[in-house]
């Protein structure tokens, strides 16, 4: 499969006054088009950081990033934010959804940004609602929304620009075990469609969903390998019912 994102020798170092720390120390990482990829490290490991570099929410000190063609490490914070809308599609722990704004307008939001018509954006965002099997939810705001509802509202609002890539960051924190099995099988199937996902956890049971796990420590990668012990989300939501 082609290569769809390439680091090479990613140094993130902050300034603090006359201290500077190293948070990431040279990392090299190729992730192929269609890989469903964990990214897993404990609290202050770099996992956060590559994260932000990878979403383009950041920039590295030195070294080099090709997405999906794209020479992003060079790149001025403006075009970063194109490159970021086109490419990226984010899933938080927190949602990150308008509490004003109803599913459908969360969902079309992006196309707002894209420049696509409102009844391009509307019939985009209900088609992507439906996807997510809240297709008699679609009028609902946050406030009236379940954990696991409002987790699939921004999964759909990811997908709407079809991106490149879907970068979750702690997607089941905020939910119950059910929920969470719930929202992992949808990235399963989102996975079979096509899509590159990466799922950025400090858990192991959430990063064994993956067919991949990358395990960073102290700013480098420790390990990266393939999961030989993949959890079938569906299976287990069904053990609980």
């Amino acid at each position: 499969m082609p290569e769809i994102i390439s680091l090479k020798n990613i140094i993130k170092t902050y300034d603090l006054g006359k201290v500077k720390i190293e948070v990431l120390k040279g990392i090299d990482l190729i992730i192929n088009k269609n890989e469903y990829v964990a990214i897993m490290g404990p609290s202050g490991s770099g996992k956060s950081t590559l994260m932000n570099i990878v979403g383009c929410l950041d920039q590295s000190t030195s070294g080099e990033y090709i997405l999906n063609g794209i020479l992003v490490s060079k790149r001025s914070a403006n075009e970063l934010a194109e490159v970021r809308n086109k490419e990226i599609g984010f899933v938080f722990q927190t949602f990150n959804l308008l509490a004003r704004l109803n599913a459908i307008e969360n969902v079309a939001l992006p196309l707002v940004y894209a420049g696509k018509k409102k009844t391009d954006r509307t019939k985009i965002a209900k088609d992507q609602l439906t996807a997510v099997n809240l297709g008699h939810r679609m009028d609902h705001k946050p406030n009236e929304l379940s954990g696991g509802e409002r987790q699939r509202v921004a999964i759909a609002r990811a997908l709407v620009n079809n991106p490149s890539i879907i970068l979750a960051d702690e997607p089941t924190g905020n939910l119950d075990t059910k929920t969470s099995y719930e929202i992992m099988e949808l990235f399963e199937e989102i996975h079979k469609k096509g899509n590159t996902v990466i799922i950025v956890t400090h858990e192991e049971d959430i990063a064994r969903y993956a067919h991949r796990i990358i395990r960073i420590r102290d700013g480098v990668i420790e390990n990266d390998s393939v999961n030989e012990n993949k959890l079938n989300p569906s299976e287990l939501r069904k053990s609980l019912v």
